[in-house]
Order: structure tokens, then C-alpha cells, then sequence
């Protein structure tokens, strides 16, 4: 109880201190519990929407599922196996642990020889077949047409049923009439009275299951309980089939809980395999379910890797804060040293005070890191915010175990310098004393070095590999963003800051040496300090040069990898709005079952005729400022005396087309409506891609003919040549087998003339939205106007999708919350290094003004020291970001598959980015300043110099 008080009084007595290193803590455990809450918020975000996504695309429940299994005849002990599986199924649905909507047994007997109990000889010829089925909850899916429902159990020994319009007819029978089955194997005829007529009738909300109630062949449908009892446990008739079906509530499902859930769905197919029969799995969320593991981890590799230069910050803050804390405690722990405290007890101490800290800190962290969580889901860039929908962020067993984690390592971190300490007596401590602060251990060890050459290794396999992607066409979808390629820069941002603050004294020394005859007292004392112990601002530096260089590289970093995937998305699609309207044509109804020898089959080479609908109702809409009619052959084919070629043929109206669609500046040489200015006047005047033209040897004025399958090709004249246009795809052609594909081509001609001189066809209509209008408005006037639209497509939903991907959204966010927290940290750690510098220098600064300095001097010498120092350091973080964002940013494209990437890869610089970057970091330095300057001023001439005589 005596150290315990004696920690808390040493705390109180170093309470500014012990406040910063509690932030860290804070920080620390934030930090890390936020990693795996993020990845399973992020994770969850996504999962749920595309899971709502199936259900619009295939309009069917995402949490539907059914096992069907036949019913072998060789299966023994038949129903303990069904009572077996029945049970099963009931377990695993609270394995699941998603509540369950609806539920649904069926079961069926094999096919049996059916007939009315007064059919005649003629009738029994004809060998009908009909089946007994049984459904649980069959009275949630039909509706009773006629007669009543069946009694529960057998009317003097009659079985009454339920059946469909289509089993009367085909028995040419009425309801009441008996139906007799014949089982050979027992010898036994079982009875059956149809008493309701009956038609699926599913509830207004719609049904969440798949059931049909007329399947194949006809059906009798009799009570479950009855079924179960006399078919299933005495087998009265062979049973043939099982089949069990649920719809799961899908927004119960929870990422953190996604291995489970997969592996239920894998333990019900294990468990039916061969257990009775042949059985089937349907569960349509397994397929959009089953890469979310390996997308886990690749999400967490990726966040390690972004988070890897804010633990270097943080690290480095912590140890800041430890040396802070032990520098002034170093006598007394050499004193009690050398009075026989062992090294344990010493260390034990500072563990306690760690501990003591670190407990509040976890508990407190963890919040925090739910807070943290947040601001990741809404960022929409670098320091870019956007009120989207918030993350589902749960608090969970492996953040907490995770920032625990982190906490033990920080306190370990914390006690590095005190157990330093520990191992120096009080001789050994004055000796240290007077020999001065040496070389930093950073510069001893040559880390600069070590990291630049292992940086620069790294970046050199980076581009070789990235040389090979751009030769053989590979593939490079699968590798998404590589985690080295964010923790290799900092790496080298680390290095390079470190190599030029090796630098960096020895270029104070030389400025000091050159004027030395002419500096003044104030600038001559300031060149001094800073020259002379350089190690001592050497950690503060650090921080600087890293949130500086990251926070640059951040920016240049997350604005290229948006810019680039936005860029993609603008020019797939061309315009604001796609879509493609249903044209009437003559073409033959698709043929069902054997074809029909009475019926003329149609003719293969003939053309469809097709019937165009009025376009002018597009350019009427309100929320419409303009639409173009875009006409697009893929199949069409070229030539130029060398023989045909497959080529893309676009038909445009170039006053249109030019208004509608967009087009990157720098992807042609010239802009795109000068290349339309060109066509326009000739009727037959065409653009080729460049590709069409240097494997085919056209020229600009040469004649080519254009044409597609049924009709006779049509001459054009070549006005120009592109490499680019909206909405082509120049690299569809490449393959992933190590080799290059053929390139597409593509032909740009005039729509009338496509129209009149060879076939009026389908084509797309481009639509460009007004300012302030969006798709929705679009799609209700489309509606409103009864046009038939069969595919749409537009452009801000494509954006918002991009914008929503996990890995796009950890490295806004990641990013963001990095620069946001290394600056926190830096002037947290800014305030603690400059405020007890100055207190240990308040002699020095009380003798200055005894000498008669004015305060306003010592305010500069202040503001030198700051701008030698902090100064100094943002200049170099600005060299050291800038070189890395030249040299790692174009590694990115890497990251952007080969065969959609479809633009050549820009890397994006903006003068906002240093704007916002030197905003924040001059603020920091500004409040930094003014705190120093308020604790220079409140400085007493007679503290100082009676301290100095003490």
C-alpha cells in the first residue's frame, strides 16, 4: 500500500507528463480496436448491400435456401433418418442465429398408377400417375376455390385430399369422387377423397419462399401429420422425396459471424450427403458470400499497412513521453540503485504507473476506437467528408483482445527507458552527464541508410514488376492494392527525413561558422543551441518530417487512386444517363420444346426489321438537357484490300453527341468536338481507332467498307484517327495468358448515314441531366411516360458504388484518420518537448533579460529556434513527401486491372493538397507558439536567478 501511494504522489507530481502519456494510451487502444471494428463494419456495410442487390437483380430472397434429397431404395431405418433430419434442420437454425421468416417441409411419395374408383376398363388403359404429397404449412400458400379443407384423419378409412384444377381434369373427375392407389409391394389400396379445390395464392407482401403448387405430373395433397405417421413410419407407400426450405432474415447476418454462417450452410450438405439419397443444396447468398473471408483478410493486411507510419508516430510519441518522464526522474533512480534497489523493483515501479494508466485508457481506447470507426465510413477522399449513411460499428471480443494486446506492448515500450536507466548508478549518471549527448541512436544504428536501401530494393521490384503487367497484359485485378505499397513509402519518407537530419547539423555549423563575426547575441545563442544539441530535437523533428511527408503522400495517394477510378467510370459510360428503349420488331417468338412440324420454320437469312420509336420524347423530359442517339455494332466488320476485320461501329449525330457525352482533355491530341467539327459535313466521313489503323495500314483519306452480317458492306472515307472515345474500351483485347491479344477497333460514322445506307437497328440513347436533377427524376419520367425501357444504366450510381468499396473507403479513411491523429500526436508532442525544454532553460532565459534582452528579442529567438528547428523540419517532410509521392504513387497502377483499366493511369497533383497540408501543420506550429510565448512571458527575472543560485 506505501508504493502504491507513493506511485500516486510521484504521478501528481508529474500530472502534465503522465496527462500526455494517458492520451497516447488513449490513442493506442483506440487505434487498434479500431482495425477489426472497421474491417467487420465495412465488411458489413457492403455484404448487406450486396445482398440487397441479388434480391433486385434475381427477385429472390437473399436469405432463402432449400435442401432437397431423394429417398434411396436401399436407405434402412427410413424414418429415424427423417425424424433425424427433421431435428437437425430445427438445430441448425438456431446455430444460425438469424431469425427465420418462414419455414417449410414437403414430402412426396414416389409415383403410383392411379384410378377413379369407377373408371372404366378404357380409362384404366391409359395408366395414369399421380403422387401424395404432403406440406407443412400448405394453408399459407393457396387459396380454397371450392369444397373445404381435409379432416385430419381418414373418414371410414378414406384419406380426404386437396387437389388442383389441372388433377380433376385430368382424371375427369369432381370433387368427392374416390381415387384408389395400389401399393404392390403390401398388396394394399389405399383411398383417397379430393374434397377442396384449390390454386397458390401467395400473401400480399409476397412470399419469402419458392414454392409451386403444381409441379410436375399430378398431386394429391393430404394432411402433414398424417403423412409423417402412416407414409413415413409405416410406409403405407414408398416415399420419394424430402425437401426442406427457409428464408433466414439476411439483416441479421453480421460479418463477425460470416464463418459461422458458412459454416452451417456447409454442415447441412455435409450432413445429407448420402445420408438418404441424392441431395441438392440451393443457397443462391453462398455465391456472393464465399470470397468475403479472403476479403477479410486482404482488408486487415490493408489496414496493418496503412496504419504502419501512425504507429511509427505513435511509438515514437510514446517514447518521446517515457524519456521525457524517466530524464527527470534519472538521479533519483541511479540514487536508488546504488542504495540496493534491485533493477526489478525499480522497473516494478514504473510498471505499476504504466498499468494504473493503462487500464483506463484500454476501457476509455476501445470507445474511442467506436468513434474513430465512424469517421473512416465518412470519409469520401483525403480530409474529405460526407454525410453518408453511418457504419453498423459493433463493439467486439476481438477489438478489445486487440487493443489489449496493444496496451501490454505499450507499457513495454514505456519501460524501455526505464529499464536503461536502471542499469546506470549515480557515478555512471554524472559521468554521463558531463560528457555530452552524443550521436542519436537512429544515426548510430544507420537507419537512414538501411531503410532507404531496402525502400529503394522494394521499389525497384515494384516497377520491374509492374514492367511485366504492362507487357504481357497481366491480369492485375487479383493483387487489388498490394499493403507494401503504403508501408514502402513511409519507409522511405522514414529514411530520407533521417538522412537529411544527419545532414542537418552539419550545415548549422557551417551557417554559424560563416557569420559568427556578425550575428547578433539573440541569433548567435540560438545557432548555438540548436547546432550543439541537435540530438535533442532530433525526435521532435521526426515527428514533424513524418506527418509532413505521410500526410503529402496521403494526399497525392488518395486523389490519384480516386481520380483514376472516377476517370474509368466517366468514360465507360460516356454520359449522365444510358439507357436502351424496346423497339418493335418482326422477329420469330423463341422456340419452346420440339419444334412443330405444322408450323414453317423461320428462315436463318432473314433480316429483322425494326420499328424506331419516337426519340423526340427524350429531349421533352424535364429533367433532360440534352439527348443523343448512339448507335453501337460490335460485331460489324472493316476492310481496306487487306481483307475483313471484326471492328465496333458507333453512329452518332455529331451536334448531339458532342453536347452529351464527355471525354478526358489529355486522351486526345486534340478536343473531341474539333475530330466531330471534322466529320460533319461528309456524310461518308468516318474515324478509325489507331489500332484499326496501324495493323491495317489506313491512312487519314483512305476509303473503307463497313458492314455487318445479312448486308452488303458500305464505303466510307477516313477523316481521322483516334485512340480514344467515350465509352470504347482500347484494351478489351488482352488476354491473361502472358501474351497480347488482339487489340478492338472501332469506326465512328455518321448514325443517318449507318441508317440509310445500310440498316436501321436498336441504338442507345445518352441522356445529360440537368443541374440538380438525378436519375431517380429520370427513371419516374421514363415511367410516367410509358417508354419500355430494357437496360439503364447512369453514371452517379456507378460513382456512389466506387465510392462505397471497401478498399477505396479504408484508404480515404484510413488516410484521413492517420493524418488527423499523427497531427494530434505531433502537437501533443510539439507542446510537451518545447514546454519542459523551456522550463529547463528558464535560468538561461532569466539571465538573457537580466542582461537587458527585451522581451521581444527573446520572442525571436524563439520564433528562430522554432523556425531551425519545426521550420526545418517541414521543409524536409515537404522534400521527403514529395520525392516519395514522384517515385511510389505511379506504383498504383498496379493496382487497376489490365484489361478494365481501359485509360492510361495519371497521377493527380493539386496545389489544394499543400494548401491543406501546411494549413493544418502552420496552425499546429501557431498554437504552439503562442503557448510558449504565454510561458516565456509569465518567466520571473528573480525566480531565474534565484534558481541559478540554488
Amino acid at each position: 500500500m506505501a508504493i502504491l501511494t507513493m506511485i500516486i504522489r510521484k504521478m501528481r507530481k508529474n500530472s502534465w507528463l503522465q496527462f500526455n502519456l494517458l492520451i497516447g494510451l488513449l490513442i493506442c487502444a483506440a487505434l487498434f480496436s479500431s482495425m477489426p471494428m472497421y474491417t467487420d463494419a465495412i465488411l458489413q456495410q457492403t455484404m448487406q448491400k450486396q445482398l440487397q442487390g441479388l434480391q433486385k437483380t434475381s427477385d429472390q430472397y437473399p436469405g432463402w435456401f432449400r435442401i432437397s434429397t431423394s429417398v434411396s431404395q436401399d436407405v434402412t431405418q427410413l424414418p429415424q433418418r427423417v425424424v433425424a433430419a427433421d431435428q437437425f434442420m430445427n438445430r441448425e437454425f438456431e446455430r444460425f442465429d438469424m431469425g427465420v421468416l418462414a419455414y417449410q417441409k414437403y414430402r412426396a411419395t414416389r409415383t403410383y398408377t392411379t384410378y377413379a374408383a369407377d373408371a372404366t376398363d378404357a380409362e384404366k388403359k391409359m395408366n395414369r400417375l399421380s403422387a401424395v404429397v404432403a406440406v407443412s404449412d400448405l394453408d399459407k400458400h393457396i387459396k380454397l376455390l371450392d369444397g373445404r379443407m381435409p379432416a385430419a384423419e381418414p373418414v371410414d378409412g378414406v384419406i380426404e385430399t386437396l387437389v388442383t384444377q389441372k388433377f380433376l381434369i385430368e382424371f375427369k373427375r369432381d370433387l368427392d369422387s374416390i381415387i384408389e392407389i395400389n401399393n404392390s409391394k403390401t398388396g394394399e389400396t389405399l383411398r383417397f377423397k379430393p374434397v377442396g379445390l384449390i390454386e397458390q395464392q401467395e400473401p400480399e407482401t409476397g412470399s419469402y419462399l419458392r414454392f409451386k403448387l403444381e409441379g410436375i405430373g399430378n398431386l394429391m395433397f393430404v394432411p402433414f401429420e398424417w403423412f409423417d405417421r402412416e407414409i413415413v413410419g409405416l410406409s403405407r407407400l414408398d416415399l420419394s422425396s424430402l425437401q426442406y426450405q427457409a428464408a433466414l432474415n439476411y439483416p441479421d447476418l453480421k460479418a463477425v459471424n460470416l464463418n459461422i454462417f458458412m459454416g452451417e450452410a456447409g454442415r447441412i450438405d455435409k450432413y445429407f450427403d448420402n445420408r438418404i439419397g441424392t441431395h441438392q443444396l440451393e443457397f443462391p447468398a453462398l455465391r456472393t458470400l464465399k470470397g468475403y473471408g479472403d476479403t477479410k483478410e486482404r482488408l486487415t493486411r490493408l489496414l496493418w499497412a496503412l496504419y504502419a507510419p501512425l504507429m511509427l508516430m505513435l511509438i515514437f510519441y510514446l517514447l518521446l513521453i517515457s524519456n521525457k518522464m524517466i530524464e527527470g526522474q534519472k538521479t533519483e533512480i541511479s540514487v536508488l540503485r546504488s542504495r540496493g534497489a534491485s533493477k526489478i523493483q525499480i522497473v516494478g515501479i514504473y510498471a505499476i504507473e504504466a498499468i494504473l494508466l493503462a487500464i483506463p485508457a484500454l476501457v476509455i481506447g476501445v470507445f474511442g476506437g467506436l468513434m474513430f470507426t465512424k469517421v473512416l465510413g465518412s470519409a469520401n477522399g483525403f480530409l474529405q467528408f460526407v454525410d453518408r449513411s453511418a457504419l453498423e460499428v459493433n463493439l467486439t471480443e476481438e477489438a478489445v483482445r486487440l487493443a489489449a494486446y496493444a496496451m501490454g506492448g505499450a507499457i513495454l515500450l514505456v519501460l524501455i527507458p526505464v529499464i536503461h536507466a536502471a542499469n546506470v548508478s549515480i557515478v555512471d549518471r554524472k559521468r554521463n552527464m558531463s560528457r555530452g549527448e552524443g550521436t542519436s541512436i537512429w544515426h548510430k544504428l544507420v537507419l537512414d541508410l538501411i531503410l532507404l536501401g531496402v525502400s529503394v530494393y522494394l521499389l525497384r521490384g515494384f516497377r520491374k514488376q509492374m514492367d511485366n503487367f504492362d507487357k504481357l497484359g497481366i491480369d492485375s485485378g487479383a493483387l487489388q492494392i498490394d499493403p507494401m505499397l503504403f508501408l514502402t513509402p513511409a519507409m522511405f519518407a522514414f529514411g530520407g527525413g533521417l538522412l537529411l537530419l544527419r545532414i542537418y547539423p552539419w550545415m548549422l555549423r557551417l551557417i554559424y561558422r560563416l557569420g559568427r563575426r556578425w550575428w547578433p547575441p539573440a541569433l548567435y545563442s540560438v545557432l548555438t543551441q540548436t547546432s550543439r544539441s541537435s540530438k535533442q530535437f532530433l525526435t521532435i523533428q521526426l515527428f514533424l518530417v513524418l506527418t509532413v511527408a505521410t500526410g503529402l503522400f496521403s494526399a497525392h495517394s488518395a486523389r490519384t487512386i480516386n481520380n483514376n477510378l472516377e476517370d474509368k467510370i466517366n468514360y465507360s459510360m460516356g454520359a449522365d444517363v444510358v439507357l436502351t428503349e424496346y423497339w418493335q420488331n418482326d422477329a420469330p417468338p423463341p422456340s419452346t420444346g420440339a419444334p412443330n412440324p405444322n408450323v414453317p420454320a423461320a428462315d436463318p437469312n432473314k433480316r429483322i426489321q425494326y420499328t424506331e420509336p419516337d426519340f423526340a420524347r427524350y429531349q421533352k423530359l424535364d429533367s433532360v438537357e440534352a439527348a443523343a442517339q448512339v448507335f453501337i455494332k460490335e460485331n460489324a466488320t472493316v476492310s481496306a484490300g487487306k481483307g475483313s476485320v471484326d471492328t465496333e461501329l458507333m453512329g452518332v449525330k455529331t451536334d448531339d453527341f458532342g453536347t452529351v457525352a464527355s471525354l478526358r482533355s489529355d486522351l486526345l491530341d486534340h478536343h473531341m468536338n474539333l475530330y466531330l467539327n471534322l466529320i460533319a459535313p461528309e456524310p461518308t466521313a468516318v474515324l478509325i481507332s489507331r489500332s484499326l489503323a496501324e495493323a491495317n495500314g489506313i491512312k487519314v483519306g483512305d476509303t473503307i467498307n463497313v458492314g455487318w452480317t445479312k448486308l452488303s458492306p458500305s464505303p466510307f472515307v477516313v477523316y481521322g484517327i483516334v485512340d480514344y472515345w467515350p465509352s470504347w474500351n482500347p484494351t478489351a483485347g488482352l488476354t491473361t495468358d502472358g501474351k497480347s491479344g488482339e487489340l478492338p477497333n472501332l469506326v465512328i460514322g455518321h448514325l443517318d448515314t449507318i441508317q440509310n445506307r445500310l440498316a436501321t437497328e436498336p441504338y442507345e440513347v445518352w441522356l445529360k441531366l440537368k443541374d440538380g436533377m438525378n436519375a431517380g427524376d429520370t427513371y419516374q419520367e421514363l415511367q410516367d411516360n410509358n417508354i419500355q425501357v430494357v437496360k439503364v444504366a447512369d453514371r452517379k450510381s456507378a460513382l456512389i458504388e466506387s465510392r462505397n468499396d471497401p478498399f477505396r473507403l479504408a484508404i480515404n479513411g484510413v488516410m484521413t484518420l492517420g493524418f488527423v491523429i499523427s497531427m494530434l500526436i505531433s502537437l501533443s508532442g510539439f507542446l510537451l518537448f518545447w514546454i519542459l525544454t523551456l522550463s529547463g532553460r528558464t535560468l538561461q532565459y532569466g539571465i538573457l533579460r537580466a542582461m537587458g534582452i527585451p522581451f521581444g528579442q527573446l520572442i525571436g529567438m524563439l520564433i528562430s529556434e522554432q523556425l531551425l528547428t519545426s521550420g526545418v523540419a517541414v521543409v524536409i517532410g515537404l522534400i521527403s513527401g514529395r520525392v516519395t509521392s514522384e517515385w511510389f504513387v505511379p506504383l498504383f497502377r498496379m493496382s487497376f486491372d489490365t484489361k478494365v483499366q481501359m485509360l492510361p493511369f495519371r497521377i493527380a497533383h493539386s496545389a489544394s493538397d499543400y494548401i491543406q497540408l501546411l494549413t493544418v501543420v502552420l496552425f499546429m506550429l501557431a498554437i504552439g507558439l503562442v503557448v510558449l510565448g504565454i510561458r516565456l512571458f509569465r518567466i520571473r527575472v528573480h525566480q531565474a536567478l534565484k534558481l541559478g543560485e540554488e
